[in-house]
């Protein structure tokens, strides 16, 4: 089987090699969310972090610094959902356009697998 104009010097097509990368680059990771709660006459703001931890929510009370540093973690976090769902679409796509399909009554579309 000859290899695919697009595939780039690593055997990965361009768009996935640029997923990887960015993956790659990545820093640190949160999963939860963030709440600012309180007003500044109030006794000053209060800062939250909450998440899923063995079944069950947790919530944590954070400094402004270590607020500020988790909006980053979880703001990556969210950011590497997204990089795997479309790198899984790239991986779909490339499976559909390049690699022998076994025979079959009903041709196997983009729309069957969910990629429209």
């Amino acid at each position: 089987m000859s290899k695919p104009s697009n595939v780039g010097a690593c055997g990965y097509p361009e768009k996935y090699e640029r997923l990887r990368e960015e993956l790659g680059r990545t820093e640190w990771v949160a999963l939860g969310s963030l709440i600012e709660r309180g007003e500044p006459g109030q006794g000053g703001p209060r800062y939250q972090w909450s998440r899923r931890a063995g079944g069950k929510t947790v919530t944590v009370a954070l400094s402004a610094e270590q607020f500020e540093w988790m909006k980053v973690a979880v703001a990556n976090q969210r950011r590497i959902w997204d990089l795997l769902q479309e790198m899984q679409r790239a991986t779909m796509e490339y499976m559909l356009e390049n690699l022998p399909h076994p025979p079959r009554r009903k041709r196997l579309t983009k729309k069957r697998l969910g990629l429209n």
